[in-house]
């Protein structure tokens, strides 16, 4: 997408002009993993005019494979984002009926080819709350994964303000994932996305690490082919503070990280990708799954410092901060 962000933390028209960058849930995550040394593929479809032809060479710079973006359609979905302050909250204004990907749908990509040496498959449930033909194409594509051996995992990422075309997000995500092996979500998304109930209030800013063990146990329950679920844990005091940490359950037990606390953030808009990114990267790099936690965590508490929705991060500064530097001085 392209994000047309206020200037500092103004609000929308304070002054005539936007930062314009390009980001959006999959993109983030293949940006994260081709900037953690991994080989990553893009997916998506994009407008052959100057708008798309940006937001490919955008993704080349961070050695992103863009070989199977379909060249289709009229426009690039935008958001607009005013950054909040203090007890302001930021806001999110989506612009995305009639872009490229919203037209597409089952049979315009061509899977097989896709996953020719792939080992991973991301999606996020952004994309098929866009329009009907992109949820038909999001249950295909991970049909697809499934069948050629790919290893799936979904961001729930539910997003009220998308679902608007006659679907409500537990109808369509409680099929998208069955072919799913790894579930990430944030403190709401397993209530609003998949419609699994649970006693937890995320607007209160404080969280009961119990009652996400009992919910991430709930959802295997529910969801059997899943083997791991990774929950965010996001103590919201304010625009600016946060307490920042997650849990994990697969089949062998319920496990937490470590917490940070984020003061004077900078930018959490693509906390939740950076998370799911670093979460991939440490299933794949460390034998233990604590280990993959707790770089996770730590990759996303160093997103918050960073203006724009790509993490731009090394594995080196995520492993130091993992180690305990969080001293933040300057490296000479």
């Amino acid at each position: 997408m392209l994000r047309l962000k206020t200037p500092g933390h103004e609000r929308f028209f304070q002054s005539p002009m936007f930062e314009a960058t390009f980001g959006g849930g999959e993109a983030n995550v293949a940006v994260a993993l081709a900037n953690y040394g991994l080989d990553a593929r893009f997916v998506t479809a994009l407008p052959a005019n100057a708008i798309g032809e940006a937001a490919l060479r955008e993704l080349r710079s961070f050695s992103v494979d863009t070989h199977h973006i379909r060249r289709s359609g009229d426009r690039v979905g935008i958001y607009f984002l005013e950054t909040g302050a203090n007890q302001r909250p930021s806001n999110v204004v989506y612009d995305r009926a009639g872009s490229s990907i919203c037209d597409c749908g089952p049979g315009d990509f061509d899977w097989t080819a896709i996953f020719e040496d792939a080992s991973w498959f991301h999606i996020t449930g952004i994309t098929p709350a866009l329009s009907q033909s992109a949820a038909d194409l999001s249950i295909e594509a991970v049909k697809a994964a499934r069948a050629a051996g790919v290893t799936v995992s979904c961001d729930f990422n539910f997003r009220g303000k998308l679902w608007k075309y006659g679907k409500s997000a537990p109808e369509v995500m409680t099929e998208l994932v069955k072919y799913v092996d790894v579930g990430i979500a944030n403190e709401e998304d397993c209530q609003k996305s998949l419609g699994i109930s649970a006693d937890v209030h995320v607007e209160s800013g404080e969280l009961d690490l119990g009652k996400y063990e009992a919910l991430s146990a709930k959802v295997l329950d529910v969801f059997p082919n899943m083997s791991t679920i990774a929950i965010t844990l996001r103590e919201s005091r304010s625009a600016d503070t946060n307490g920042w940490s997650a849990c994990l359950r697969d089949t062998s037990g319920f496990r937490s990280s470590r917490r940070y606390e984020i003061t004077d953030i900078i930018d959490r808009v693509g906390g939740g990708d950076s998370f799911a990114s670093a979460l991939i990267y440490g299933l794949n790099a460390y034998e233990d799954r604590q280990s993959s936690l707790e770089f996770a965590v730590a990759a996303s508490c160093l997103k918050h410092s960073i203006s724009g929705d790509f993490n731009r991060v090394s594995v080196a500064e995520v492993e130091r901060l993992m180690g305990g530097d969080a001293s933040g001085r300057v490296q000479r």
